[in-house]
């Protein structure tokens, strides 16, 4: 029975990375062609804001593994956050980054309080088709 549990846990973890790696593909997609196939402002910002939410708790829940999907959801809401709470704070050195294309990506450039609303509407929905659900 516990190799089954294993067995199960191992495989919910590989689906978990494999909709890490989707959710990645599907937001540079979503933001380097968004408007070349004339998607509206807000699908491609928010959208974007929402997959990068929804890749948060995929990466929290591989940290996490076998904590409830709750407890995985809060923490990768709040380390979202989190981050866009950084944006506020500013060095030369990070403001740098921040004009890079992984600096963007990562910590974003702009703080927008709207923003966190699609992080957690991207964390819910992925919350809820989480591949280790139960």
């Amino acid at each position: 029975m516990e190799g089954s549990m294993r067995e199960a846990h191992s495989r919910a973890q590989l689906l978990r990375l494999a909709a890490v790696l989707v959710v990645i593909a599907a937001g540079l997609a979503l933001r380097r062609s968004g408007y070349a196939v004339d998607l509206p402002f807000v699908v491609v910002k928010y959208g974007g804001s929402a997959l990068w939410g929804a890749m948060v708790y995929l990466l929290v829940a591989l940290v996490l593994g076998k904590s409830p999907r709750a407890v995985i959801a809060v923490m990768a809401l709040f380390m979202a956050i989190a981050v866009e709470f950084f944006r506020l704070y500013h060095t030369p050195r990070l403001d740098a980054f921040r004009l890079t294309t992984a600096g963007a990506l990562l910590l974003g450039r702009i703080f927008s309080l709207w923003n966190m609303l699609a992080y957690a509407i991207g964390i819910a929905v992925v919350c809820a088709f989480d591949p280790a659900r139960r």
